[in-house]
């Protein structure tokens, strides 16, 4: 798979160069800004970079009376490319490609149009010789609506630059056409008879659309794929046309192009260096998650130094493989150096029979001990296995191996793979976030560790044989999405999942309903409320789901100490409730009170916890 750029005219158009300018010609006048939009692509992760010559054929340029500077116009493009693609090498010792970008001439060709064959396939040769001598890797002739044109086109292409591989894109309406009503089959055999090396679609009406043509046209061709598609359809708004599609919702898209074959991915219209970020953490998603393949067999053949059972790895694996019943209780890091009160904390806990002791990553981008620090410290100093969470927010995909190999160095067995807060709502809102990849993405690299392999394949030694853990929400207020990423976090190794804190059983039941088909255990997480402030925080601010009876009952509370017995009752129902619904429950200690964690799960253990005074249920 090589990752494409995105688009070129929106990223001009988002720096204030109105429609009305040539967009090309800014190879001549202002080179700098095009050169950096190169440069932004190719940071975000673009291996293939298009050159800004889109509309730069003498059809096009004549409506600007530039006509005669197409040979200048587009040997600058592919220059310019080209001395972009060299500084980013020099600082991220990273390759990539320069692609002659080859647009339509913007006039129909005949027999509808006035434009001979012969005076089309002179124009694109002329654009082509400049693409050349610029220094071009490979051509893309792309956003071509009627296949006469894509014919011209490829023949120049190939009298023009015979050894030059060339990708032919077509693009389609709603219907999976080409806009002079050809079939993506009729285009896909059309392209690959008139030599292109690749073929495929861009541009249309966004990513749906253009995967339903691309699964046509891999049906009846035997060449590699491409895909680049608007970000979605354009909405008018204040007189602009906007792509409303988000970096997540390409990425999803981008991953369903793989599955369906597609080798070169990109984007049109509408994306950014936002999107092909997306789209890039998405790809190492998927790679993360594969292992070495040899010979001609698409199975995967496993690393020597695969991990061991589930059962074997760790305390937690051991019981959610035997669908024992798991008891967690979450220990924040402190914000000093002392982690005398966690430790104690944990001590208590393990001596009441609880089986694990989750530690945060920074919660709510606070900065805090390290998570890493705290659980290493835990473990040895009261013998109670510890859960790391492990966020993507602070690191590149380097430190995440880094500190991921470490950890299993120091004996930690169960990371919890976590996107993380964004600094944005903590204490320090201007500090960087990295999120080089999502949550999906890391349970791809740790499920990679576990097979002995780093994200480029290379073998690391033994296996890290981490137990592996992902979130899920079932009160988030976007479901469908939240389906689906957890559907990806399956697919990508998870092993077991933690809600959030549950309040509303029925929202629980639905979403173990709805993961039905791709279920893991699913462990509860339990909040014992400690006041009314404190629900109404979790409402409003987290956007937890909270029923309004559970807000009554805590406004009924009116003392500190009612407040905390009726907070403690209400965990202990929701737990004894969801008890039969799934595999386990975390409990968090809210401002460090491990004592009434113990209290809600005495409801569950109450002969491990018979010396703890259980508030009883009402």
């Amino acid at each position: 798979m090589v990752l494409c750029d995105g688009a070129m005219g929106t990223a001009l158009y988002a720096r204030g160069i109105f429609i009305n300018r040539c967009f090309d010609e800014l190879n001549l006048s202002d080179p700098e800004l095009v050169r950096t939009i190169h440069e932004e692509y190719l940071q975000a992760g673009a291996e293939i970079i298009e050159t800004n010559t889109f509309g730069a054929n003498s059809f096009r340029l004549q409506r600007y009376g530039l006509q005669d500077r197409v040979f200048e116009i587009n040997k600058a493009g592919a220059s310019l490319a080209r001395q972009a693609v060299a500084q980013v090498e020099d600082k991220q010792a990273s390759h990539a490609f320069v692609a002659g970008a080859v647009g339509p001439l913007g006039l129909l060709l005949e027999p509808v149009g006035k434009v001979g064959l012969d005076e089309a396939r002179t124009a694109f040769a002329e654009q082509i010789r400049g693409l050349v001598a610029g220094g071009v890797d490979l051509l893309i002739i792309e956003t071509i609506s009627a296949l006469n044109e894509a014919e011209q086109a490829l023949k120049a292409a190939k009298e023009v630059a015979p050894t030059l591989p060339v990708i032919a894109m077509v693009t389609v309406d709603e219907d999976d056409n080409c806009l002079d009503g050809s079939s993506p089959e009729s285009a896909a055999t059309r392209l690959v008879e008139w030599g292109a090396d690749a073929i495929g679609c861009n541009c249309s009406v966004g990513p749906a659309t253009v995967l339903t043509a691309i699964e046509r046209m891999a049906a009846v061709v035997d060449v590699p794929l491409a895909a680049m598609p608007n970000a979605g359809m354009p909405r008018a708004i204040d007189g602009r046309n906007i792509y409303l599609c988000s970096p997540e919702y390409m990425a999803s898209f981008a991953r369903k192009f793989l599955k369906v074959g597609v080798q070169f991915i990109g984007g049109c219209c509408g994306t950014t260096p936002n999107h092909i970020r997306a789209m890039k953490s998405a790809f190492r998603a998927v790679d993360a998650q594969k292992v070495s393949v040899t010979g001609t067999s698409k199975e995967p053949i496993l690393s020597e130094t695969a991990p061991a059972p589930l059962a074997e790895r760790s305390l937690i694996g051991n019981l959610v493989s035997r669908g024992e019943f798991v008891t967690m209780v979450e220990i924040v890091p402190p914000r000093g150096i002392s982690c005398t009160k966690e430790i104690e904390g944990a001590r208590l806990l393990a001596s009441l029979g609880v089986h694990a002791i989750n530690v945060p990553d920074s919660p709510r981008a606070s900065a805090r001990m390290s998570a890493q620090s705290l659980c290493i410290q835990i473990q040895q100093q009261t013998g109670i296995e510890t859960i790391l969470h492990y966020t993507c927010r602070d690191r590149n995909v380097l430190s995440i191996q880094s500190d991921l190999l470490g950890a299993s160095s120091i004996g930690l067995k169960n990371i919890l793979c976590l996107t993380g807060d964004p600094p944005k709502i903590g204490n320090y809102p201007d500090a960087t976030a990295v999120f080089d990849v999502d949550a999906i993405g890391l349970v791809n690299i740790v499920h990679r560790l576990n097979f002995g392999l780093d994200i480029g394949s290379n073998p690391i030694g033994a296996s890290t044989g981490f137990t592996i853990g992902v979130a899920a929400n079932p009160g988030v207020p976007d479901i469908e999405n939240e389906i689906r990423r957890f559907a990806f976090k399956v697919e990508a190794g998870a092993e077991y999942a933690i809600t959030q804190p549950v309040f509303d059983l029925r929202l629980l039941e639905l979403f173990l309903k709805r993961i039905e088909g791709f279920r893991i255990p699913v462990i509860a997480g339990i909040w014992p409320l400690t006041s009314l402030r404190n629900a109404e925080f979790m409402k409003n601010d987290l956007r937890v789901s909270m029923p309004d009876e559970i807000m009554l009952r805590m406004q009924n509370a009116d003392t500190p100490e009612l407040s905390r017995l009726e907070g403690i009752r209400i965990a202990q129902e929701m737990l004894a409730q969801a008890r039969f619904m799934v595999e386990g429950t975390q409990v968090s200690a809210p401002f460090g009170r491990y004592t009434v964690a113990a209290e809600v799960i005495a409801a569950v253990l109450p002969s491990a916890t018979s010396h703890v005074s259980v508030v009883s249920p009402k």
